[in-house]
Parts: C-alpha cells; structure tokens; sequence
C-alpha cells in the first residue's frame, strides 16, 4: 500500500500486547491495540495476579498451622471461602488500572475491544471496520489445554480461566497435571482445607526442575495433606448416584482406582491461540497444529512485516518473557532492516510459587548433563542461614552449576522467597560475572540473600589452589618466627 493508517496493529492486550503497544507509542507511532476480552490478558485476569493473592491467603493458613513452630501454643482462624475468592477480584480490581483501556488511551494508544480477523498483510478487521497498518503484531496468548479423557464433559472441571468463578470451596478436589499451575494451586488448595489429589504421569511433579528440587516440594506436599499420584494417568470420568469419580492407571504398577472427587482442576498446560485468529493462516503466517505461530529469531513470521510474540510462539510461556519479547517486537515492527535485532532467549529466569518456592535461571543440573557438558556443581544448604532459621524457614539450597572455566552456567534456588533472590544470579549470567564477584558483594545481615554469597563462598572454598594454600602456610609460619 502506499499509505497506512497506523504503524502498528496489536492483536492480544496480555503483557505481550501491552507491552508492544505501549513501547511503540512512546516512539510515537500510531498503534491500534485490539483485544477480544479483558485488557491485561491471563497473567492479570486468570493467572499470576489472581493465582498469587489465593497463595498469600493460603500461606497465611500454612502458618496457622505451625503456629507452634513460632512460639505460639495455639491459634485458630474461621474464613469464608467466598471472602478469599472475593479478595482474589478485589486485587485484580486493584491491578486492573494499570493495564486498563483509560491508560492506554492515555499514553497514545487506540484501544478496540472485539474479535480481530488478518484480512491481509496489512489490514485487519475488527467490529466492521478495516485497520490498514504496514506492520501487525500477534500476541493472542494461549487457552488451558483440556484433555480428551473419556467422560470428561459430565464432569465438574474447571482451568486455570475458570477456577476463579467458584465461591464455594471444594472439599475433595482432584488436580490434574504436575506442572507449576497444577502445583501451586493444588498447595494453597490444601493450606485451606480442601482434601486434595494431585494427579501427574510422570515420576515426580516439577519434571523440570531438579530432582532435589521437586523432592523437597513433594514433602511439604505431603505434609500439607497432598495426595500426590505419580507415574498416574487419568483415564475416564464416571458418575454413579450423584458422585463423581476419575478412573487412574498406575504406569509403575499397572494398578487401577476409582478416587472421588467433587470438583476437577485441568493443568495439564495450555496450548498457543494462533489457530483462533482467522485469517492468520490464510494471510501466509505459518501456524502449526498445536496452534503456534512460527517465529524467526527477529519474531518475524514468514510474512515479514506479521511479528508475534508471548505464550503464542510457543517457547516460554511467562509473563515476563512475553514483556521480554515484546521489547524486540517493538523496535523490529519500527526499525529498517540493518537495525532490527534477534530476541535474547540465553538468560531466561522463572519461579514456580509453591512453598517452598523453587526459582532457576539458565541450565539445570539435568539439562547440564543431558546437554553433554563438562559441568561443576556447588550447592549451598539454606538449612545453615541465620535470618532462615529465625523465620523457621530453614530448608532448601542454592545450587550453582559452572563450566570448568568458572563461568555460571545455570543456578536453582529452592526455598523461601526464591523468586525474589534469584535475580542476583540472573544479573551475574547476563554480564558473565563469575561467583567470586557475587562472593566480593557486601550482603545485608541477617537476610535470605546472604545464601548468594555463602554459595559462591562455597565454589571459592573448593577452587582456592592447594600450591597456594601451602605457600601461604608457610609464610604464616615465617612471620611467627
């Protein structure tokens, strides 16, 4: 065409879409943002804001609990678990602004809430209207994936959408999938008093992550009343006089059971939307059967002026990889070619919220040695930190996995408020800092972030040189005379 009405058409307002919008306008581009639903997508309206205002309540509950552990002989708390879940929609109402169409509107973007459909390259169409625009950006996020287990739709299920519907709280309520929804919901489920079973195939839940990791998550899962089922399949729904019951297969035993349970939670994982945009495909935007958009490393589709980015491509389905993503799309869908830039995928941090918390950033032990690489590892137990033993929190550990050169590698972190410490790591593998530079650091005492320093330490204290240690030996014992 030879003339657009706007520089960029959005098409998805979760973090991805926000975040495109919103750094375009600030370049001073004409950016149409359209979304379908609500603004802020699933991280604001159905995953990590609603998800971890239910994890304070419940953790709230955890230390009810163990109220003992912290000097107390008793305590008791009565809740209304239609209260909780009303509080859940009070801190989204809280949020909401933040990524509302008032303030969008104000920083220069042109909000249409409606259904998009690519009518070609550079037009999309949204509520009758065409938007003509030289470049498109699709950042439709991606749908709880629900399983074809055979009965399924005479069930009471819900996902990760609609779990946030219910005021009533289950008292039996099965979870299936291992993976970090599955897992941190099943949990707070628990610190409230649901009768909860957790349903994974594979050998432990957190298949990701370390088996020392997933080992000490298990426990406290256990602990808190979990039925945790591994190695399990799910295989039907049946209901008999008004009771449900989900139908297992043990894989390790071959064994069969028939568990009830009131309500379903389906967090098997979700699948990208790129087969719910009509007129994607036909457009000549490549879209694989499970519904991803194919990218380049610019996050070009194969039409080069469509981008997407976010849980839609498939790759790291975070909110903040998606904000990560959409940096690159912005500058990309506004740049000439010598100056467009490939996305940066070599630091990628994540936390699963269960207690204790488990954050990694970069390889994992298990990737290291799948991947064929000359590793080290490092582990430092959270078990001997003061300000964790003071808050009866001391348990968990901060591995560091290094090449042979002292480079970092990778780093897991299990235990409280993993997420938070992390980011040291993070800082120190994107600007290829080794551990003693993390050891050199003046950390604040008596704080959890201490555990950094006392790791490297302990990679310091395994690579001091033995030929130095006798010199230095030996000069101290000169200076004795």
């Amino acid at each position: 065409m030879a003339k657009y009405e706007y520089n960029l058409v959005v098409i998805g307002a979760g973090s991805a879409g926000l975040v495109t919008s919103y750094i375009a306008a600030a370049a001073k581009a004409k950016v149409a943002l359209i979304e379908r639903h609500k603004m802020g997508g699933d991280c604001l309206n159905t995953g990590c804001v609603p998800s971890k205002a239910l994890i304070r309540s419940a953790s709230f509950m955890r230390d009810v609990k163990r109220c003992e552990s912290l000097g107390f002989k008793s305590a008791q708390v009565e809740f209304d678990f239609s209260a909780i879940m009303e509080r859940v929609h009070r801190v989204i109402g809280n949020i909401e602004p933040h990524d509302s169409i008032e303030r969008y509107t104000e920083l220069g973007v042109e909000c249409h809430t409606g259904s998009a459909r690519v009518v070609s390259p550079h037009e999309v169409e949204v509520n009758g209207k065409v938007l003509t625009t030289r470049t498109i950006v699709i950042a439709a996020g991606a749908r709880p994936f629900v399983p074809p287990i055979k009965g399924l739709e005479a069930a009471n299920y819900r996902t990760s959408d609609t779990i946030w519907e219910i005021r009533e709280q289950p008292k039996r309520l099965m979870v299936l999938g291992g993976g970090p929804i599955g897992s941190e919901l099943a949990q707070a489920f628990a610190y409230l008093g649901s009768e909860v079973t957790q349903i994974e195939g594979g050998p432990r839940i957190m298949a990701r992550e370390d088996e020392d990791a997933s080992a000490i998550v298990m426990e406290h899962f256990r602990e808190a009343g979990v039925n945790l089922l591994c190695n399990t399949r799910a295989t039907e729904v049946v209901v008999e006089d008004g009771q449900q019951y989900m139908l297992v297969e043990n894989s390790s035993t071959k064994s069969t059971d028939k568990i009830p349970f009131d309500l379903l939670l389906l967090a098997v994982g979700r699948q990208p939307n790129g087969d719910q945009v009509p007129g994607l495909a036909e457009a000549g935007v490549e879209v694989t059967e499970r519904g991803v958009v194919v990218v380049n490393d610019k996050l070009q589709t194969r039409v080069d002026n469509i981008y997407a980015c976010g849980d839609i491509i498939g790759s790291y389905q975070f909110t903040h990889t998606a904000a990560h993503a959409a940096v690159t799309v912005a500058i990309n869908a506004l740049s000439p070619l010598p100056f467009k830039k490939s996305v940066d995928w070599s630091v990628v941090p994540w936390c699963t919220f269960t207690h204790p918390e488990v954050a990694r950033v970069g390889m994992s032990e298990d990737e290291a040695k799948k991947a064929g690489v000359t590793y080290e590892v490092t582990k430092y137990g959270i078990d001997d930190l003061d300000r964790a033993i003071a808050d009866e929190e001391a348990e968990g550990f901060v591995k560091l996995i290094t090449s042979p050169d002292g480079q970092l590698l990778g780093v897991s972190i299990v235990g409280d408020h993993a997420g938070d410490l992390i980011h040291e790591y993070i800082l120190a593998m994107k600007k290829k800092l080794p551990p003693k530079e993390v050891l050199g650091m003046i950390h604040i005492y008596p704080t959890l972030a201490e555990s950094s320093r006392f790791a490297a330490g302990e990679y310091n204290k395994a690579h001091v040189s033995p030929r130095l240690l006798k010199i230095s030996e030996w000069l101290n014992r000169k200076m004795r005379g």
